[in-house]
């Protein structure tokens, strides 16, 4: 039986959206930060040779610079300001979060409310202004290294950094006010926006070799059908839930008596989302972003990373499924699904799983079930990041295409929408209660009209 809330959340009309003037101005709000960070990747970082880095990047895009440009918008092929992208703040909390479950000091800001999420994320923006620092540098130094300077030197490195520093925190920035005043998450918006608007190019070049007649027509059907299957699979991966049962006893309060009841405590197949994806490629991109554009100068050390970690090797493979199983576990038991607070709140409630004691044992109970869950959802994200990882290096496709960026494209979308329809919803509710004060002032007054002439 539905509830309430569940059947007005399906008869929830897109065309309820005009009315809603908050949610409206919530869209115009995230889709204006979003142009703003688009003309962003157009302006170019001053002293760059454009031709130099054009044919340079053209030749690169199949391998690390097409997923450097993939997940920067496009912003890293034109040298644009915002060239690091938000990379740099992704890699800061991935450092943050894995210090914050080893170190007591951090551990204890964790759990002091939100002030201690205000600290957390401020030591966050520090790190991210130090490793957005160090990037920039050695992409400065890589740029000069593989001639793609007009005027190399140190006015040069230090017009970079500065320029690629501040593009990044803008970003973050963006990111930050999208979350609060907008709609969706605003990093992974960021992160959304630049890889739909690096689609249709990639989709131009790569029908473009179909018709010369580089790519048979069997690799583009198989391209295209695989495509759908990810989406569709990846979709109904997303939705799967595992629903434990929860017990409430009878209760009584005062003189009321309330009955017991039951009820299901949902956990996502995949807790962590989107986030173990964009955390190990983050981690996969910080070792190669140098080496790519430092091309020859590349010493012994950076030729035998790229050797043996470029895209498609059996070493990035393996380490990118490690790190995708890791983060999905690390990020689910410190961040999306905490067994002990869960049955803490359960207990607080009076509720607990029928057969289990409540406390102690029923965090542990769910730590066991979702550990199992978890098999299956760190198989599910590595399967969709790495199956297209060996297709593209096996069909030799002219651009980069991976899962991980089908993923966030999916996962955001859906999360997105969502959000939408929880706004709606609640729009609704506002209505009702607004409709039922309405009546009842109404009633209030045929009352007392009423009685005036009694």
């Amino acid at each position: 039986m539905a509830s309430a809330a569940e059947q007005m959340a399906a008869n929830t009309s897109w065309a309820a959206l005009g009315k809603a003037s908050d949610l409206r101005q919530r869209i115009f709000f995230t889709l204006g930060l979003l142009i703003v960070y688009r003309l962003g990747t157009f302006i170019p970082v001053p002293g760059i040779d454009g031709a130099g880095l054009r044919e340079f990047m053209e030749g690169a895009s199949q391998g690390i610079g097409g997923i450097l440009s993939m997940f920067t918008g496009g912003a890293l092929g034109r040298m644009g300001i915002f060239a690091l992208g938000i990379m740099p703040y992704i890699s800061a909390s991935i450092i943050v979060q894995l210090l914050a479950s080893m170190v007591p000091a951090l551990e204890q800001l964790k759990k002091e409310g939100a002030q201690g999420q205000k600290k957390i994320n401020q030591y966050t923006r520090y790190g991210t202004v130090a490793l957005a620092t160090l990037q920039s540098y050695g992409l400065a130094a890589s740029l000069e290294a593989g001639d793609l300077v007009t005027d190399p030197g140190l006015f040069f490195r230090i017009s970079c950094m500065v320029t690629l520093v501040g593009g990044t925190m803008f970003l973050m920035w963006l990111g930050e006010q999208i979350t609060n005043r907008g709609i969706g998450n605003g990093i992974s918006l960021i992160i959304f926006v630049g890889i739909v608007a690096e689609v249709p190019a990639a989709l131009a070049q790569f029908f473009s070799q179909g018709r010369s007649g580089a790519i048979s027509p069997a690799t583009i059907l198989l391209v295209i059908v695989m495509v759908i299957l990810t989406i569709a699979f990846v979709v109904f991966m997303e939705r799967a839930l595992r629903k434990i049962h929860i017990q409430y006893p009878r209760r009584q309060q005062g003189m009321k008596v309330y009955e017991g009841g039951s009820s299901h405590l949902p956990v996502k197949v995949n807790p962590a989302g989107v986030i173990p994806a964009i955390f190990a490629s983050a981690l996969l991109l910080l070792p190669t972003t140098i080496s790519t554009f430092s091309g020859s100068q590349t010493g012994p050390v950076m030729s035998t990373i790229l050797a043996y970690f470029g895209p498609g090797q059996p070493l990035y493979l393996l380490f990118f499924v490690a790190m995708i199983v890791f983060f999905a576990y690390f990020y689910t038991f410190n961040v999306a699904f905490k067994p002990d607070d869960v049955a803490d709140n359960l207990k607080n409630q009076n509720g607990n799983v029928p057969g289990i004691r409540p406390g102690k044992k029923t965090a542990e109970y769910l730590e066991y079930v979702v550990n199992r869950i978890l098999v299956i959802g760190a198989a599910y994200l590595a399967a969709v990041c790495l199956l297209p990882e060996i297709l593209r290096s096996q069909f030799s496709i002219p651009f980069y295409f991976g899962g991980t960026s089908v993923l966030i494209v999916v996962s955001v979308t859906m999360d997105t929408i969502q959000q939408v329809q929880s706004h709606l919803l609640a729009h609704q509710y506002e209505g009702l209660i607004e409709k039922s004060q309405l009546r009842g002032k109404g009633k209030k007054r045929s009352k007392r009209k009423g009685t005036q002439r009694r």
